[in-house]
């Protein structure tokens, strides 16, 4: 696998893992049976995803990624869906960690 196919199964990762925290808020711990089922089948998802990313990307790497991604997305599922507006530390925090992503994959050093 190319790391240009690596790094595509990992945006799919990111994107079941974002769905998967967006299922579990609306599974209300666990007691919502559809939402509680679409969180289980969405994270096993995301692990597998992850897990083929691994065979090409340090997993270092890879899980820093996609926590810093996760992150990213699921804020912005939060403003959206559950109109949680960030405030300006919380925007600073969101900003450097996509900053650390960025020096990650882009400065960092893969093998």
């Amino acid at each position: 696998m190319t790391n240009i196919s690596a790094y595509i199964v990992l945006i799919i990762a990111v994107i079941l893992g974002t769905a998967a925290n967006g299922f579990a808020k609306g599974a209300q711990g666990f007691t919502i049976f559809i939402p509680s089922i679409l969180t289980a089948i969405t994270i096993v998802g995301c692990m597998y995803a992850l897990s083929i990313v691994m065979k090409s990307i340090p997993v270092g790497i890879t899980y820093a990624s996609f926590a810093g991604l996760c992150i990213i997305a699921t804020s912005i599922v939060g403003i959206y869906k559950f109109n949680q507006m960030p405030d300006l530390y919380t925007m600073v925090g969101l900003f450097l960690i996509i900053s650390g992503v960025l020096i990650v994959n882009l400065l960092g050093k893969t093998n």
